[in-house]
């Protein structure tokens, strides 16, 4: 815990409760200056930003920035703005917590689709006792697309409860119990083999549309399909469409190509789709915190930060 000035860092997110990052930033660095972006007054002050998709010119009033935090897994929302400062790092936040959240987010997802829990509840609104006999968890395959930290440790607790799990990424990855796939000329294979294909890849400008029409229909018919990535690595049309037909059996989205979702689209009546308001996986402030600090901490040393992203290759 540092006892030194460290300057001060500025906090923007529309969702984040401000106080509560300001105390677990300052209950790790005490003598951290720590303030919310509608409250700065001078802006050449400001040495660390830590936001969530922050408004355009954010960062360009900032002459003195040493570090920007990302203020979650995902960078998207960072790595395509004009007003980033050249040679800047910009760090994310790897809290085990989050990947732990993500994987249970994405267990529940694939058990309820695995144990068919969508026709149980269709039926509990038709107020039917309507049977379906289980099927074996060995008989059911699993595809987990994108193997980075999160979809690492999601595709782990997936072949835990003895799936079929397949893995793509697009560099080779290798994960102990988990047929890892690689490289795009394989992508539209592990689809085919899927009963439940869950998408956590990383949104770049080779992934954005990556699902389009053409791509979704190569889904076994009746598959499920699970977003927890980004909505826009997906059309979101024509996964309406192929919903509403049946195609594509049922989904868990938590994420959209615009957000929140609006209230007219229809993805929010159709009986086969649950969806929840982009929560899959959050950063605690808490554990993160720390990992905050001693990035901060590293940068006022003169070292470089961990977990520095590339902006050129969008993660």
């Amino acid at each position: 815990m540092s006892t030194t000035p460290l300057g001060t860092l500025a906090f923007y997110s529309e969702f984040d409760d401000f106080q509560t990052w300001k105390r677990a930033l300052q209950a790790q660095l005490p003598h951290l200056q720590v303030v919310h972006s509608s409250a700065i007054e001078r802006p050449e002050d400001i040495h660390y930003a830590m936001a969530w998709k922050p408004p355009q010119g954010f960062f360009s009033r900032m002459p003195n920035l040493r570090l920007i935090v990302n203020l979650g897994a995902g960078v998207d929302s960072l790595v395509a703005r004009e007003d980033l400062p050249a040679g800047i790092p910009i760090t994310r936040i790897t809290d085990p917590q989050m990947s732990r959240m993500m994987a249970g987010y994405v267990l529940f997802a694939v058990l309820r689709h695995a144990r068919d829990i969508p026709f149980f509840e269709q039926a509990q609104r038709l107020g039917e006792w309507a049977y379906r006999h289980p099927r074996s968890p060995d008989e059911i395959t699993v595809a987990v697309l994108g193997l980075g930290q999160l979809g690492a440790k999601a595709a782990h607790e997936i072949q835990r409860q003895g799936y079929r799990t397949l893995g793509w990424s697009r560099s080779q990855a290798a994960i102990e119990g988990v047929e890892c796939f690689a490289g795009l000329e394989t992508l539209d294979s592990v689809l085919a083999q899927a009963d439940i294909v869950v998408l956590m890849l990383p949104l770049t400008p080779q992934t954005r549309h990556l699902f389009d029409r053409q791509r979704l229909e190569k889904l076994r018919p009746g598959a499920a399909f699970v977003n927890v990535a980004r909505g826009a690595l997906v059309d979101q049309t024509a996964l309406t469409d192929l919903l509403r037909s049946g195609q594509i059996g049922a989904a868990t989205l938590d994420v959209f190509e615009r957000e929140p979702l609006p209230a007219a689209d229809p993805l929010w009546s159709m009986p086969n789709v649950l969806i929840t308001p982009h929560l899959a996986s959050v950063a605690i402030p808490s554990s993160s915190a720390r990992q905050i600090a001693e990035n901060i901490e590293r940068v006022g040393r003169g070292e470089a930060p961990n977990h520095v992203i590339d902006p050129a290759r969008g993660y």
